[in-house]
């Protein structure tokens, strides 16, 4: 029996991260209530899951708002504009919807539109993880954003079709499925992003950094990203 109970146990470790899931799930609910602070909360989400899928998680609470406060300002206005991207490009959707036809000009538009959304999509499952682990400049952000995401394609993918088989499962199958919601998302896209951005941290050994150079385009992510100050994010 005590077996069973030991924290060591696998089946006690899944339910423990499970519970973890669900309760950075709420705290991420909480904290993008005033929508502004949206992006902040999600940064300060990947900030622990990142670190629950290393076992490095401590006080989980502390950490999220810890990294919550330090990433505000640049996950905010990371957010901001994201948002008024989204925005205009779902009225430029619906524009394009009411005005679908076969003419060669729509087509084109479209074709547009669409790689613009996909583009978007990546951007929006990349930037907050890359500033819960690195410090730049927003604009550089960005572009690493969409570079990393774009070179690492299948990872992409997958994370798309978490968050994707979610919102399916909420909105069509089971709807309290929503309380593991963005946490439990996270938490699995966590086990993807670890890899891919320990790839893109700068390598101090001569060794590790002409095994860097064989990804040309993780190469330049590391010309431009630094490692976040740990006691920054106030790690344990």
């Amino acid at each position: 029996m005590e077996r069973i109970f030991s924290p060591d146990n696998p089946v006690m470790i899944f339910i423990t991260k499970i519970t973890l899931c669900v309760y950075l799930n709420i705290l991420w609910v909480i904290c993008c209530l005033p929508i502004v602070t949206a992006g902040a909360s999600t940064t300060a989400l990947f900030y622990v899951t990142l670190k629950m899928v290393k076992n490095e998680e401590g006080g989980v609470t502390r950490q999220f708002f810890s990294a919550f406060k330090s990433n505000f300002r640049q996950s905010t206005a990371a957010w901001l504009i994201l948002l008024a991207v989204g925005l205009l490009m779902g009225a430029d959707g619906y524009v394009l919807w009411h005005l679908r036809g076969e003419n060669v000009f729509w087509t084109i538009v479209t074709a547009v539109f669409l790689v613009a959304v996909v583009a978007f999509a990546i951007v929006l499952m990349y930037i907050f993880p890359l500033m819960a682990r690195f410090e730049n400049k927003l604009r550089a952000m960005f572009l690493n954003s969409i570079m990393i995401g774009m070179r690492f394609l299948l990872c992409t993918a997958l994370m798309a079709v978490i968050y994707i088989a979610m919102a399916v499962i909420v909105i069509f199958f089971f709807t309290p499925a929503i309380v593991f919601g963005e946490g439990l998302c996270a938490y699995l896209c966590s086990y993807f992003l670890s890899n891919i951005l320990s790839l893109c941290e700068p390598k101090e050994d001569e060794e590790a950094a002409d095994e860097s150079q064989e990804d040309s385009l993780c190469q330049t992510a590391q010309d431009t990203l630094k490692p976040f100050p740990e006691e920054k994010n106030g790690t344990r």
